[in-house]
């Protein structure tokens, strides 16, 4: 799968059914070639300004499933 389709998903969290948004960036492992984390930035825009990290760094193992239109995540 290429990174711009990976990107054009929505992220959603299977314990609140709570949308996270879309993927923005990737940690991948050098040596094998695999997705470690995702990265989504979060949606509270104001902490944003005073240089909050807000991002949600989503471990490869909480990944549950990879749909056609979405990600479901299971993060607490």
């Amino acid at each position: 799968m290429l990174f711009s389709e990976l990107k054009c998903k929505e992220v959603v969290n299977l314990r609140d059914c709570r949308r996270m948004g879309h993927v923005t960036d990737f940690e991948f492992d050098e040596c094998t070639g695999c997705i470690i984390k995702i990265i989504v930035p979060g949606v509270n825009r104001w902490k944003s300004l005073f240089n909050c990290d807000t991002d949600y760094v989503i471990c490869y193992p909480d990944i549950k499933q990879i749909g056609p239109d979405i990600i479901l995540v299971d993060v607490p």
